[in-house]
């Protein structure tokens, strides 16, 4: 028995190396946020899920933080902090002081880099942000490890840019590659705290709105004995689903938690089949809803990237790398290296999902409206055509046709109920495929559509305009399938 024991003893070491880390307890404390864009109700399950998955953390999430003390975040390692409205009380505030003091986490982002939390009011005049009355929350600079003076708040034109880590061995960073590529704004002009570790940084170029500095986009603070992570990146979940962030903020998590990183790189990618669907998303020239986003997450089978503008996605050839386009941008022309490269794309017979205000996309050009997308939204009155009319706000039933019954796209999907956007007086190709309609008095009979041109794979969904919508499981289940279908994978 003494000398199994003994062997068990000796043992003991390599055993425990070989367990996989238990699970850390993080706290989301969110609940308000101060733009569209850094929508809360959106991010937070986004993150959650970012985190849920890594393996290494249960995530739970208190909307309603005034009141919490330090018995509400006792069982957690980490608070992460999403959240941009009026300040907690003192109570709860030094609760979160104790928590990281003695020794916890708290990781943080973007929309959290100002605001109440400093003493800032938003001029709603002005449309920025400008010192109040309030002193601020004291400690709520050396939890960031940053501050920002009101005059100095703001960033570029939202656009990609390259991060690079500047110190390549400290835990989260170490094993990365050495630089990623961002979407999103590049703040500027921060002012960081003595004894904040800055880890990644990106050039702020003077052609985007930029200050011509290589500005801090990763660091890390020592608050008492606990550790603190802040990102300037995560403007909203297209921002957030980039690579580079994913990484970042778990690597980053699990550091602020406990001090190490066991995460490898690319942990927060979500398993794909290695034949999913490419698609390149691109937006840009019209106001839409966030949850726009997450019509692509979940799913196994499609991967997806982001294009805020066509220069964007259409430059260098830059679609010849995807199965399909969505397109829920809104620009009425294309300059001419864009037209050959969409239209090489197309008659490839790649792809293309065009989405609600994307049937105002690329007018000036023909063949796009006539045969390609076969319809046409007019914004302004031309020869022989009145300007259409929208209504916002409105009920509508969708029915699928005698095809749309039977076909891949609107299979199983109809009837629709939805709150969407009513369109009127729209030019459409007589060689239309209809899937869906409907005989609301205020819109356009033909809802949904395959373009005219035989032998493409194009797709026209007229609804998406409002939140509802997007989150409504039968027009995702249709935006899917649009996808999967335009890629040749439904049948």
């Amino acid at each position: 028995m003494k000398q199994f024991a003994l062997v068990l003893a000796l043992l003991a070491p390599l055993l425990n190396a070989q367990q996989p880390a238990g699970r850390l307890k993080a706290l989301i404390l969110t609940g308000e946020s101060d733009a569209p864009y850094h929508d809360w109700r959106v991010t937070t399950p986004f993150l959650r899920n970012l985190l849920e998955r890594t393996g290494r953390f249960d995530v739970k999430v208190l909307e309603q933080v005034p009141g919490a003390g330090a018995e509400t975040f006792a069982p957690f390692d980490l608070l992460i902090l999403n959240y941009n409205g009026p300040r907690w009380g003192a109570a709860t505030e030094r609760a979160v002081e104790e928590f990281v003091r003695q020794g916890k986490g708290m990781i943080s982002f973007h929309g959290v880099t100002y605001g109440a939390f400093y003493g800032m009011e938003f001029d709603p005049a002005a449309r920025h942000w400008k010192a109040g009355h309030d002193a601020g929350w004291a400690a709520y600079p050396a939890l960031i490890g940053a501050r920002w003076d009101p005059a100095k708040i703001g960033h570029g034109r939202r656009h990609v840019f390259t991060v690079t880590w500047i110190d390549r061995e400290h835990p989260i960073s170490r094993g990365l590659d050495a630089s990623f590529l961002a979407n999103d704004e590049l703040y500027h002009r921060l002012d960081l705290l003595p004894g904040t570790k800055v880890l990644a940084t990106a050039y702020s170029d003077p052609t985007t709105g930029g200050t011509g500095n290589n500005e801090p986009i990763v660091w890390t603070a020592a608050f008492g004995k606990g550790r603190t992570v802040h990102l300037t990146l995560g403007h909203d979940l297209s921002a957030m689903s980039q690579p580079g962030f994913g990484d970042a903020f778990a690597r980053g998590a699990e550091w602020a938690a406990t001090g190490q990183v066991t995460l490898p790189a690319g942990i927060s990618r979500p398993a794909r089949a290695k034949d999913a669907v490419r698609v390149l998303v691109v937006t840009g020239g019209h106001a839409y809803p966030v949850s726009f986003y997450t019509l692509f997450e979940g799913y196994d089978d499609i991967a997806w990237w982001h294009a805020t503008s066509p220069k964007e996605a259409f430059s260098a050839d830059r679609a010849r790398r995807f199965d399909v386009i969505v397109l829920h941008d809104m620009w009425e022309d294309l300059d001419g290296p864009a037209r050959e490269r969409l239209r090489a794309f197309v008659e490839s017979g790649k792809g293309v999902v065009e989405v609600h205000h994307a049937i105002v996309d690329y007018t000036a050009w023909p063949w796009w409206w006539q045969d390609v997308t076969g319809g046409h939204f007019f914004t302004k009155e031309q020869p022989g055509y009145p300007p259409s009319a929208y209504r916002e706000g409105v009920d509508m039933v969708v029915t699928p046709t005698k095809l749309g019954a039977s076909h891949p796209i609107t299979r199983g999907v109809g009837p629709l109920v939805v709150n969407d956007e009513a369109y009127r007086g729209m030019w459409h190709s007589p060689k239309i495929q209809v899937l869906m309609e409907t005989t609301f008095e205020l819109n356009d009979r033909p809802v949904v559509y395959l373009g005219p041109q035989p032998g493409t794979h194009v797709v026209y969904i007229q609804l998406g305009h409002s939140d509802s919508t997007m989150r409504y499981p039968p027009y995702r289940k249709m935006v899917r399938n649009a996808i999967l279908w335009s890629a040749g994978r439904l049948k």
